[in-house]
């Protein structure tokens, strides 16, 4: 169990709009410097969500509390150390890079210089162009910088790398790691695997409203069934296929046989020592393993797989 105090809490939250639930009796506890990411397909719920806790939305039911403060008494005090860049952030395109930093920072009592920002979002050969000569990568890294004028403690980001190319992905993702490195605390919404399983420290799996499972990435993998999965060319049928110690499930696919081992190393010690007389029917150049992932975890509790 966790001894610090978390420094953002919900309890039992929920939205409904119209007949749709949007959350439903959500519970999460944010801790200092960690990067939470909330998990799941379009239409789980992840965008309400983060609106609630940013205070954009007033939920049904519920409380929450920003380092120890109640979100629906002192939102002013707590948007002082909180910064929020939305899923699609609109910024008036014939205004410069450099002019629309200074403008928000024009909005609080204390803030980072432009020149400061621009230099941690790698845009200083964009500092004197307009808005509208970003490229897409560009305008996201200009919406953290925004989001980060007032160098908030705590960071909210809404899908910061939708419709982004691999390198601009990876550009966003530097700078979320530089920020942890620097202690803020960020809670972000992503339904990329790779993405949660690269910046976040823990995880909360979403479907339909709900939090499916909270964890670390390696503790949400290891509800899964099976560790790994072994495939195997078969150049002549073998049935039944032998058991092997380790496995949890058996599948054929055409020439191919599927193995979901709970213990990688002992199934493939197994595999690998098996009698001639089977061992010359397994093409072993074709062989083939993959890990368990968050993404195999989602489809084992909803059925279905992350969509975009």
């Amino acid at each position: 169990m966790n001894t610090i105090s978390p420094v953002l809490e919900a309890k039992q939250i929920s939205k409904k709009f119209q007949k749709v639930q949007a959350v439903k009796s959500l519970n999460l506890s944010v801790y200092p410097g960690e990067i939470f990411g909330l998990l799941g397909p379009n239409g789980a719920g992840k965008t309400t969500t983060l609106e609630i806790l940013e205070g954009l939305q007033v939920p049904d039911t519920g409380e929450i509390f920003m380092k120890g403060l109640d979100i629906r008494k002192h939102l002013q005090e707590i948007r002082k150390f909180s910064g929020i860049q939305l899923q699609s952030t609109s910024i008036y395109e014939k205004i410069r890079v450099k002019e629309v930093l200074d403008l928000f920072s024009s909005y609080y009592k204390v803030s980072t210089s432009s020149d400061d920002l621009i230099a941690k979002v790698s845009l200083q050969e964009k500092s004197r162009s307009l808005v509208k000569t970003l490229s897409g990568g560009q305008k996201q890294r200009l919406a953290l910088a925004l989001a980060m004028v007032h160098d908030p403690e705590i960071l909210f980001l809404d899908e910061p790398t939708t419709g982004l190319d691999p390198q601009a992905r990876r550009n966003i993702w530097q700078i979320i790691l530089d920020l942890k490195s620097q202690g803020k605390t960020i809670l972000l919404t992503t339904h990329y695997m790779d993405e949660a399983e690269q910046l976040c420290d823990r995880i909360a799996i979403m479907d339909a409203g709900e939090i499916k499972l909270i964890g670390t990435p390696a503790e949400l993998i290891k509800q899964l069934p099976v560790e790994a999965t072994i495939r195997v060319n078969l150049l002549e049928p073998i049935l039944p296929f032998p058991t092997l110690p380790g496995i949890a499930e058996i599948k054929e696919e055409g020439k191919y046989i599927k193995l979901g081992t709970r213990d990688l190393t002992q199934t493939l010690r197994a595999l690998l020592t098996l009698p001639e007389s089977i061992s010359q029917k397994i093409n072993f150049h074709d062989l083939q393993i993959s890990r368990s992932t968050l993404e195999d975890l989602f489809i084992y509790l909803t059925g279905k797989q992350l969509r975009e």
